[in-house]
């Protein structure tokens, strides 16, 4: 298409249609972007030749929609200026009407002015009606408040006759009078009403004061303690309802009947003297259920439920109580006997079915969930006063008990006996017994005392005769092994008693082996028949003891004699002179080793616990024939007899007479080459308590301790 037929084809606006030029970037551009899309139109219409014949319809069609587009637009600017036209002239009017309020405004202030200089000369006129209308008030009110004096004395006269809902009744007349001249007076108080404050506290503590003896006026008087519990609650509720600062009677007749529920029961004056303890936790027992059962059956229908007069009895008994005790702890020392009253009396009676576990006390009264009346501190105190005061006194007791039982068997008659003629004393039956019942009672309290108590009687019996009754201090379910230090300590004791039993013994015995070994003693038997006779007649007396007491003594004494045996033996009295001699002490040994078993045995001394079988081991080593087997002979003998040593070996071997140099270094190096014997064979000690004289060095091995 050629540029004059595309200048034919652009849209012409009609005469008049015209725009004028942009006024605006925005309006050229929106202009630009229109011709731009003409254009590309216009290109993609007549892009053909045949379209060019239908030139004159688009020209036509376009001309319309121009002219219609015009049209419109011309009708949009008209409504837009006739708004336009509309709202100056409202805001013409809206001028007008904000000049003439401020002109009226202008005058107002001024006018205002003007009234306030005659409201500051109307000011002492308005004072003197506010005066006329207190006036007129008072004027009205005046026969009433004439009468207020007289009502405030008869309503005093009423509290002090403890008529106390009359009196309330007059005290509120009085405070709804006094209330009725407040508005009108401004809140000025007069002066006839000062007494109302001081009135009102008097009801307040005359109330508190029926709540105090509530127990007693139960009883007594019911229809006080109502009539104190009713000012109180109406009381509560009225300045409630005005929504007035209360005056707390509710709170404080709650207040006094706990109190005077305490200072009736515990008092400070009430408080136990030393040694009185038991009868005062008695009446306690008896007092507090009897104070509950009064309390559900007369306080608690004088009271409204919402006391719950059964629940805070019981509570305040119990925290009064509890206190109580507190003080009762902190004050002196109680002694045992009121320690274990206590102890007692707070676990297990106060809490049981004679107290406030009582089946006829309604649940309110339960008081298990409460803090408890001993802390685990008091009951630790308590514990350990009560079992130190007891140790104290077992310790005096049983001093006592022994030293009449010394002055006892010190008379010059024979100590008694029992049915079976053995000599008998009641006092280890009398400290068992004793001990048994001090355990016994404890387990009434905790199993913590009996424990401790138990201790400290075991600890006691350490230092007391041992007595076959004693395994019947241990409790059911200890360990085996708790009487083993008593046992011990017990054991040593017996022991220390027999050796002083055989000491008179001993002095007989003595001068007889002073003449043991000697060339008489191998000749003749004499020496050691004096022994037996003697030890015999010793031990009849024996024959009045109770075993195992009795097997003990004579165990004890033919120990003694063999000791005093390897004693004379080891002294280096006799040498043999030859093979004959050795085996006369040999056959010596045997006879003297087999005529104390006899003697023994016929006292009643088992064989298996006799000493005596020492003297045929010595009489092995001493009847040797070869010397060089010496070494295996004194292996036997320390297997046997684990404490002998080398000096006793060495003594033996001189009274052998027959041993060189060589044959005893031999001889005792065997006991170090040898096995040694086991610790635990339970053997007694006899060398070990014998004495053996100390041999020249030259017949003491290196190692040895003679060296």
């Amino acid at each position: 298409m050629d540029s004059a037929t595309k200048d034919e084809v652009q849209p012409s606006l009609p005469p008049g249609s015209s725009c004028p030029g942009p006024e605006w970037p925005e309006q050229e551009r929106a202009e630009q972007l229109a011709r731009g899309a003409a254009l590309k139109w216009a290109s993609g219409i007549f892009y053909r030749p045949e379209q060019l014949a239908r030139l004159g319809q688009y020209r036509s069609r376009e001309v319309q929609r121009t002219c219609s587009l015009e049209a419109r637009i011309k009708s949009v600017v008209q409504s837009y200026l006739e708004g336009v036209k509309t709202g100056v002239w409202q805001l013409a009017q809206a001028s007008e009407a904000v000049q003439g309020a401020r002109e009226a405004l202008g005058q107002a202030h001024g006018l205002l002015q003007g009234m306030e200089e005659t409201t500051q000369t109307l000011k002492p006129l308005r004072e003197q009606v506010a005066q006329h209308k207190q006036l007129q008030v008072l004027s009205q009110l005046l026969p009433r408040l004439w009468a207020v004096p007289a009502a405030v004395a008869h309503t005093q006269t009423l509290i002090d006759a403890q008529r106390l809902l009359e009196a309330y009744v007059c005290l509120r007349e009085l405070e709804q009078l006094q209330e009725e001249t407040w508005a009108p007076l401004e809140g000025l108080e007069l002066p006839v009403f000062e007494g109302l404050g001081p009135l009102a506290e008097a009801l307040g503590r005359a109330v508190e004061t029926v709540a105090g003896a509530a127990g007693q006026l139960a009883r007594e008087d019911p229809a006080l303690l109502v009539a104190a519990v009713r000012v109180a609650e109406v009381d509560a509720g009225y300045m409630a309802s005005l929504e007035l600062a209360p005056r707390d009677w509710r709170q404080r007749c709650l207040q006094a009947l706990q109190e005077g529920l305490e200072r009736t029961h515990f008092g400070t004056p009430l408080l136990p003297e030393p040694g009185a303890l038991a009868g005062w936790l008695e009446a306690l027992r008896v007092a507090l259920p009897a104070e509950l059962a009064i309390a559900e059956a007369l306080v608690a229908p004088c009271c409204p439920p919402h006391y719950k007069v059964v629940q805070l009895w019981a509570h305040t008994l119990h925290s009064g109580l509890r206190r109580c005790l507190q003080q009762l702890l902190e004050g002196p020392g109680l002694g045992a006997a009121d320690a274990f009253t206590l102890l007692h009396w707070a676990l297990h009676v106060y809490l049981g079915p004679e107290m406030m576990g009582s089946l006829e006390l309604g649940p309110e009264a339960d008081v298990s969930q409460l803090e408890p009346l001993l802390t685990l501190e008091n009951i630790e105190q308590l514990e350990a006063t009560f079992v130190a005061q007891t140790q104290a006194n077992v310790t005096q007791w049983l001093q006592r008990a022994l030293d009449g039982e010394v002055a006892e068997w010190n008379r010059e008659q024979e100590p008694g006996t029992d049915s079976s003629g053995f000599y008998h004393s009641p006092m280890p039956a009398i400290v068992l017994q004793i001990l048994e019942e001090n355990i016994r009672v404890t387990s009434l309290v905790s199993e913590s005392l009996q424990q401790r108590v138990h201790g400290m009687a075991l600890s006691e019996l350490g230092t007391f005769l041992r007595s076959s009754s004693v395994s019947g201090l241990q409790p059911e379910g200890a360990a085996s092994g708790a009487l083993a230090p008593v046992g011990t300590a017990l054991d040593e004791l017996q022991r220390r008693i027999c050796r002083l039993v055989l000491e008179a013994l001993l002095a007989e015995l003595q001068p007889l082996f002073a003449a043991l070994p000697s060339r008489r003693w191998l000749s003749s038997p004499e020496l050691l028949d004096d022994v037996c006779e003697r030890t015999a007649r010793f031990c009849q007396e024996f024959r009045r003891v109770r075993n195992p007491a009795a097997q003990l003594l004579l165990a004890e004494a033919e120990r003694m004699v063999v000791l005093q045996y390897l004693r004379a033996l080891m002294q280096g009295r006799l040498v043999c002179r030859g093979a004959h001699e050795r085996t006369q002490v040999a056959e010596r040994l045997q006879h003297d080793a087999a005529q104390l078993r006899e003697l023994f045995l016929g006292l009643g001394l088992e064989e298996s616990v006799q000493c005596a079988p020492v003297l045929l081991a010595l009489r092995d080593l001493l009847n040797l024939r070869d010397p060089m087997l010496l070494g295996l002979e004194v292996a036997g003998l320390r297997q046997k007899f684990p404490d002998v040593s080398e000096d006793h070996i060495s003594a033996l071997l001189d009274l052998r007479g027959d041993v060189s140099r060589e044959q005893r270094l031999a001889a005792l190096s065997s006991l170090q080459a040898g096995p040694q014997p086991s610790p635990s064979a339970g053997h007694r000690a006899l060398f070990s308590l014998v004495p053996a004289p100390t041999p020249a060095l030259s017949s003491c091995l290196p190692s040895g301790p003679c060296a």
